[in-house]
């Protein structure tokens, strides 16, 4: 086969490991997957109701291929004109579509690492250069990326809170990096767990997309309001932004039922701040539990947390995986001795938490 060459060194994504797969590997019948950074209180009873009531009827056509009434009330919910949203299958999508619009041998793009692991992917798929700078204290050196840029580079990725650590990029440092990156330089910022963020000194991205024309926010519905499986996201920026986007977008890209599930979900807000609540409450007794047993961690503005076992990452996770939790190993995301756990229930933390605290004895006692 005549393969393209820039995909034979790449790797699948690889997704954390399936429920039922832990549970017939380990004999255990109950497991907790806190790997996926997904909503561990599932979605709004609102969205319950209309999967109760949706019937089959209208699944045989073609869905909206401009998701005309999702876009509408995303419009009036943001307070941004239609033409200024961009809707995709989850997020992921959506970088595929501006990596795909914008990238090509000869021009480059530049990231923090570690980060979101497919803004390298996409950049490989379309041969261009891969400018990476490392992260300071779980941070994006927004200054080093700054000397990064040049008259090639198209894109710049800035995820806030960024994955894996969780943490976060204030308003004064966005706003001093934004002034100064080329206009004719797209900025992709990626708030993927922007309804999780309560820093007083966080940014309104809404207000910098009006003064950084080269700015779009990424943004979805996996997350806080649940609808991972549902597979739907959105962009936000100028007009100009979207209409050059859009024609390289697929034409049927999000299915009816998503469309309909995200504008529901969209409208229950209390389920959202709810949720922020409980997250928040539960990512103080992570700190607490880190700071008795001497662990490191970043503080997270996320729904999830990068803690430093001082021990190989894999054999946290396999640990961990045994007693029934499915944590994410930090070797695959640039921390080799750390794992990410998502943020779940107050029942789920509390069994996390106790198998955490026997793998620390077991590897005292073999230390």
């Amino acid at each position: 086969m005549k393969w393209n060459s820039k995909i034979l060194n790449l790797k699948a994504y690889q997704p954390g490991k399936s429920i039922e797969e832990v549970k017939a590997a380990f004999h255990l019948d109950e497991i907790h997957k806190l790997a996926s950074n997904e909503n561990p209180y599932g979605y709004s009873p609102k969205v319950k109701d209309l999967l109760d009531k949706e019937g089959s009827s209208t699944f045989s056509y073609y869905p909206d291929g401009y998701s005309t009434q999702l876009r509408k009330e995303a419009a009036e919910f943001l307070g941004v004109k239609p033409t200024q949203l961009i809707f995709s299958n989850g997020t992921d999508e959506l970088l595929h579509i501006i990596s795909n619009a914008l990238l090509e041998p000869g021009k480059n793009t530049v990231m923090a690492n570690p980060t979101f692991s497919q803004y390298k992917h996409n950049a490989i798929l379309e041969g261009a250069e891969i400018r990476e700078v490392p992260l300071i204290n779980g941070e994006h050196d927004l200054d080093g990326m700054l000397t990064q840029i040049n008259q090639d580079t198209a894109i710049v990725w800035v995820c806030s809170p960024n994955n894996p650590t969780g943490v976060y990029i204030n308003d004064e440092k966005l706003q001093s990096f934004l002034k100064k990156v080329p206009k004719d330089v797209l900025v992709v910022l990626d708030e993927a767990y922007y309804e999780y963020v309560c820093a007083d000194d966080y940014y309104d991205a809404r207000v910098l997309i009006q003064q950084y024309p080269n700015l779009i926010v990424t943004r979805t519905f996996s997350k806080i309001y649940g609808l991972a499986s549902f597979r739907i996201g959105y962009g936000i920026a100028s007009e100009e932004i979207i209409q050059a986007l859009e024609p390289v977008r697929q034409p049927f890209n999000t299915n009816v039922l998503a469309q309909k599930v995200a504008s529901v979900a969209l409208s229950d807000q209390s389920f959202v701040q709810n949720c922020r609540k409980l997250n928040h409450e539960e990512l103080e007794r992570f700190y607490q539990f880190c700071e008795k047993e001497n662990l490191n961690y970043y503080p997270s503005q996320g729904n999830f947390i990068l803690i430093d076992f001082a021990h190989d990452g894999d054999e946290v996770f396999s640990f961990l995986l045994s007693k029934g939790y499915i944590v994410r190993s930090g070797k695959a995301l640039g921390f080799p001795t750390s794992v990410r756990v998502t943020i779940g229930t107050k029942e789920q933390n509390d069994g996390v938490m106790d198998a955490m605290l026997e793998f620390l004895k077991q590897a005292s006692m073999i230390n």
